[in-house]
Order: C-alpha cells, then structure tokens, then sequence
C-alpha cells in the first residue's frame, strides 16, 4: 500500500522531476517508510511505500526490471502474488525481491496489459517500457484504489490524490458544472472520469489505459459482471446460495489476511464487520486486534453502537480498543479529515473513519473492513421498492427513490454560470440504467451502485480517511469473485428478511443471534448531523468568507436561507442541506482553490 506519482511529457521534452518530486512529498501520509523518484527521458514516477509486504529495501519502488525493459510503481496489494510468482517461476521467470510489485512487473512482461485480469486485488500502477517509450496505467476491479489526473497539451501527471497533483501546479482548478451537478444530485457521488475541477480527471474502475510514446492513448475496459442469472447456478436452493457465499467471503477474508505485519478489523458491531471477525477466528486467528469508535449523544441520538462491537469482541476473544469521542474534538478533527480528502465527501463518516484511523494506525498497518456489503448484497432500505418496478422503469425509480434533489431544485442553489444546461445526472444513470447485462430493475440498481456510487462515495472515503494515516483498509466483500456470485443471485434471496437476507442466512450459521437479527446501524456523527457549536460556526465562516463570494458558486439568498435556519433544511434523503452546501466550500478553502 503506497502512494504513486508521474508524468509523461507529450510534446518531446524530458519529465520535469521537480513536479514529480512534489507530488511524491505530497503523498508521504499515504507512505511514510519509503520514498524513491526515477526518470528516463519523457516519463519519471515517484513513490511513498507502506511496508506490508516484503519489509526490505528489495521492494522499494519506482522498481526497474533491467532484464525486460521495464520500470513501474504500484499501490495497493496483490493477494495471490505468491500463486503468481510460482506460476511466473514455472514460465521462466527469475525474481529478486518477495514483493508483490515485482510480481506485477513480471506478470506485465509475460501477458502485457491483460495482466490485470491475473490479479485479485486492490489496485492502481503505472508501468513503462523503457525501449518503446509507451505507458500503462491500470485500476482494480472495483475502484478501490485512486489514480487522478491532469493533462495538457505537454504533459500528463497522474496520483493517487488530487491534492497531490494539486502540489504540482499547472492545474485548472475551474470548477465542472457536470461534476456539481452530481454532487448535489445524487449524494456527493461525482461518476469518473470527472471531479469538481475541470483540470482534474480519474482512471475508471477497470481500466487499463495505454499511452503511447507519440500521446496517443486508448482505455480498454476488462471487468463488467453480468447482473443476470446464470445456468449454472439454476439448481441452487437457498441453503446451497448460503454455502455459496458463506464459503466465497471465507475465500476472500483469507486471502486479505497477506501481508509481512499483523493485519486488525474496523470492528462497527454492524453484521459485516462481525463476520469478517467470525471467519477469522475460525481460521484459527488469536488475539485478533479489533477497533471501534463512537461519538457523544447529540440531539437526542446516540453516537456510538459499542454495545454490539463489545457483544463481538468478547465471544471471539480479539484484542478489543475502544474509542469514544468527545464533541468538542470534532471542530479540529473536521478540517484535518477535509485536508485528506482528495475530493468533497459529505457523509458524516468521513471525520469518523479518519479519528478512527489516527489510533488504528497506532497499533496496526493494515485492518479489513466491511464496506461494500450493503450494495453488494442489497442491504439499503430503497432496494425493496425497486424490486416490483419494471425494468424499463428503472431509471426513473432509481432518481425518485436516491436522488437528494431534482434539477429544477438545484437551479436554487447552483449561480447560473455553473449549473449544467441539461439534467446530466438524471441522464448518466438513465444510460447506465439501460445498459444490458442486467435482468431486473433491482439488478440494474445494484449495478449502478456497486459500480459507480460505491466507488465514489464510501470506498473512496475509506481509501482517504485510512491512508492518511498509513493505514491500509482491505474490503472482502469487494472481492472481484465474491461481487460475480452476488449479482448472479437471485434478487429475492438478497431482499429477504429486510435486505441482506443471504447474508444474515450465512451470519447466523457463525454469529450470535442478536448480532445478525438487529436494527440497521449507521456511523453517526451527531455533532454534524445535528449543526450547532462549532461546526455550525465553522460553517458560517466558510460559507461568507471573501473567496466564497468571489468564487460565486452559490446563490447567495439560498446561502441566507440555510444560515438562518442550520437544521430545516433537508434534502429527499434526509441530509443536511447546509452541510452538503458547506462542505464543498470547506473543501475549495482548504485545498487552496480560487
């Protein structure tokens, strides 16, 4: 797990190091036991290194591999490296390190770019040919690791955080009407390859992008599963689909437990995180170490769910670490989390994972959490209602039921100049929507979210928040594998018993009762949900300082409206909508964007 960096010039002229360097020094949080910068002509790449895998200096990055001509930095983690080398080993190929970025360079040099589809992982990297010049940037299955760039007629630089690209220079920090538009549409979920600048793009999830010597580049999109059912799953009942995916999550628990140093769980209490820790002590883990956070009552709600995270904890004998925050922490908590986002995220979570980080990371470099399980799975409580919908209605349904506000609502919010001629976020979701390879209304919704929402919402807030500290995150139920077989399963096994029903079918075979029969739990951050102290006074100062109004994103009478009443004002899912509106100038400000 690292931080990665780069540029390719395009017009002839020699990589400018000093950018790359910049970069690099900018992602240390993301890697601070290593740094390494290497240049050839046009292309230089930088990297920070976490130590997970192959603690010694032989797995230092930017690596070269001198014997096939090739150079590359990697971020993330390969959980089969080690099948793979001895595959690699078998086809003639010598090694020098025990690292898994070395196995990628290899498996580079004997399939070229369809080397992803060898891999089970998480995943983003930057491999160049030295002879021929060309580039290859590639991105897990499932978006679980960043890759932002930038590009100009020049050059292009590429990162694994838009702040570092930021450090660089050069960059259009003019805002993407596109990009707000889904920001305020559909729950601070702005689709790839767009974010809030327009100088600013991202690598889509499965994708492998070539970039020859002379700038001509070409994607090639290697993983889409079909949200359909599939014969050879015909005969399965619903006690075999419990052994299915009871015996898959095993697969992919185990496989997240690699690496060089011990490996924790984000222990919520919630039905995921638990199983992740039941699968575990089952394969034998002792002394597991297990984390939790809270928060104090604000409002009348409570902050923290450590009755269901300690229930856990003491049937599996893990080494438990309670962490309870006071609310007058979240104020400085608040912008150290913004500081880390590499884009505007609005859920109350985000300070959550990032408090939660900082002391994780004091213990352990690497934990599994459960993010992931309730797309996947169908756990939210808008998926019912898709399921009697017809399938040419699905868009339709899915904007009704998910999205914060409509177009014409958001021409209240947005000045003229930003607002996008056009509902573009109602149209992406009505082409995804519409797309083949998925049989019901409620498959194309899981789709939609387990490809595009999920991506670039809670995994994205969960890469942020964790590797600002140097902690990396693995997420099971992300496993490529896993994913295939829950959109092959039937929709109703997924909706049973309130939503996750084939999950709690296989949590009840390993878990206690009153873990897997609860109500749904959230992360809630009271303090922001409920605005008032000095987060509210955080949020005046950033929403009427001088730059907000220079910048002129706002109606400035909507802005009036919010301040004037911090909590009436809600969007279709309940969020806060002065909240949603601060954040984004919270994060302008912080990032330094003018």
């Amino acid at each position: 797990m690292c931080g990665i960096s780069g540029e390719i010039r395009l017009d002839g002229e020699k990589a400018d190091i000093a950018a790359v360097e910049r970069m690099t020094d900018r992602l240390a949080a993301r890697g601070p036991d290593g740094r390494g910068v290497w240049s050839q002509g046009a292309v230089a790449l930088g990297h920070r290194r976490l130590k997970i895998i192959d603690l010694s200096d032989s797995g230092a990055q930017p690596m070269t591999d001198p014997r096939a001509r090739i150079a590359g930095v990697f971020n993330g983690c390969v959980y089969n490296y080690r099948e793979l080398r001895d595959e690699l080993r078998a086809l003639g190929h010598e090694f020098f390190s025990d690292s898994d970025t070395e196995v990628v360079l290899k498996a580079y040099r004997q399939w070229g770019a369809d080397c992803v589809r060898h891999f089970h992982g998480m995943f983003a990297f930057a491999i160049v040919e030295l002879d021929s010049g060309r580039v290859v940037l590639g991105r897990d299955r499932l978006g679980i690791k960043p890759l932002y760039l930038t590009q100009t007629a020049d050059r292009l630089r590429f990162a694994s955080s838009l702040p570092a690209l930021l450090a660089a220079g050069g960059v259009d920090t003019s805002l993407d009407p596109v990009a707000l538009h889904q920001y305020f549409s559909w729950h601070a979920t702005v689709t790839a390859p767009h974010t809030v600048l327009n100088g600013v793009r991202k690598l889509p999830p499965a994708t492998v992008r070539v970039i020859e010597a002379d700038g001509t580049q070409h994607d090639h999109r290697y993983w889409q599963p079909s949200h359909t059912r599939r014969a050879e799953f015909a005969a399965l009942g619903a006690e075999d689909w419990t052994d299915a995916v009871l015996d898959a999550l095993r697969t992919a628990v185990r496989r997240r437990m690699v690496a060089d140093v011990p490996v924790g769980v984000l222990l919520s209490g919630g039905l995921d995180s638990s199983l992740i820790v039941a699968l575990l002590a089952e394969q034998g883990q002792r002394d597991l170490a297990t984390f939790s956070v809270g928060f104090e009552a604000e409002g009348g709600e409570e902050g923290d769910e450590f009755h269901y995270s300690d229930l856990v904890a003491r049937h599996f004998d893990t080494s438990h670490r309670q962490l309870l925050v006071p609310s007058d922490r979240i104020p400085g908590a608040l912008e150290s989390a913004v500081l880390a986002m590499s884009e505007p995220m609005m859920s109350h979570d985000v300070v959550a994972f990032h408090l939660l980080s900082e002391q994780v990371a004091k213990e352990v470099k690497v934990v599994q959490s459960g993010q992931g399980a309730d797309e996947v799975f169908a756990g939210y409580h808008w998926y019912p209602a898709m399921s009697g919908v017809p399938r040419h209605q699905a868009a339709e349904a899915y904007i009704d039921t998910y999205f914060d506000r409509s177009h014409t609502e958001l021409a209240r919010i947005l000045q003229p100049g930003l607002l996008a001629g056009r509902d573009v976020s109602a149209e992406f979701v009505r082409a995804h929507m519409a797309a083949e390879g998925a049989e019901t209304a409620l498959d194309a919704d899981l789709r939609l979210d387990t490809q595009v929402m999920m991506v670039d919402d809670p995994v994205k807030r969960v890469d942020n928040m964790t590797m600002d500290w140097g902690l990396e995150a693995r997420v099971p139920f992300l496993d490529h594998e896993l994913v295939e077989l829950a959109a092959a399963c039937p929709p109703e096994l997924k909706l049973a018993d309130g939503g996750k029903g084939i999950l709690k079918a296989a949590g009840r075979r390993v878990l206690p009762a009153e873990v897997v029969d609860r109500p749904k739990g959230y992360f809630p951050v009271p303090a922001i949900k409920h605005m008032a102290g000095p987060v509210l006074q955080r949020v005046r100062e950033a929403l009427t300082a001088p730059e907000a109004k220079e910048r002129g994103v706002f109606r400035q009478e909507f802005v009036a409206e919010l301040l004037d009443a911090p909590n009436a004002h809600r969007t279709r899912r309940g969020a806060n909508t002065l909240w949603q509106v601060a954040l984004l100038e919270i994060w302008l400000q912080t990032h330094g964007i003018r």
